[in-house]
């Protein structure tokens, strides 16, 4: 198989799989985790807050007060990190046109120079958080196989996007199939893995805001 068979499987039954796991995966997590057996709570709210759900999701979503001060480097990192990864994938005039293929739907792209800037700081700000994991104790001592395995199946999309982008050290044409299996096993390992907190993330913060809610207890 050559290089250009190899980019011929990785756009075609590679992803068709891939992309077929990764929907079955995550509406199999979201069964589960809307299966679950929770009784009907009869008690009457505390308060009247309707939209105690939708404002925790934001306040979550911020540093609690004095945190950022005590956490630098677990914020700022995982901010930029966020951040750039989230304009690489949406915002990237190529992954544009792919989601328009998928869905019909596109969106005007940034500035390529851009985009490449925010890859390289993702990159950066990934291997800030992993050194800061390894060299805090308590962080250390939690961690096991499954976030190293998270954040190294994040940090290969990106660095071998930006080594396919710029035609660094590989063919280009095996380089890019290297970046698209690599975005594969991202989608075959996120509903998974803690990468699923991608979905859960958000759902997870509306309930317990909603539900605290209606104990009169702030979230």
């Amino acid at each position: 198989m050559n290089h250009l068979d190899l980019l011929t499987f990785a756009r075609g039954s590679a992803l068709n799989w891939a992309l077929i796991i990764f929907v079955a995966g995550v509406v199999l997590r979201f069964f589960e985790i809307f299966g679950l057996s929770r009784k009907t709570d009869l008690a009457r709210p505390r308060t009247d807050s309707p939209g105690s759900g939708w404002r925790t999701m934001f306040t979550r979503s911020i540093p609690p007060q004095g945190m950022l001060k005590r956490e630098p480097v677990t914020y700022i990192a995982g901010y930029v990190f966020h951040l750039g990864l989230f304009l690489a994938i949406f915002f990237f005039a190529p992954h544009i046109e792919f989601f328009r293929s998928i869905t019909g739907l596109t969106w005007p792209a940034l500035p390529s120079a851009l985009v490449d800037a925010s890859v390289v700081a993702a990159i950066v700000a990934l291997a800030v958080l992993l050194a800061h994991r390894l060299n805090n104790p308590v962080k250390r001592m939690l961690s096991g196989f499954g976030d190293y395995l998270a954040w190294t199946v994040t940090l290969l999309p990106l660095l071998t996007g930006y080594m396919a982008y710029h035609h660094l050290m590989l063919e280009y044409t095996l380089m890019l199939s290297l970046h698209i299996f690599s975005v594969e096993l991202l989608l075959v390992l996120l509903p998974f893995t803690k990468l699923f907190h991608t979905f859960s993330v958000f759902v997870s913060r509306w309930y317990n805001g909603d539900f605290f809610g209606r104990k009169g207890v702030a979230s």
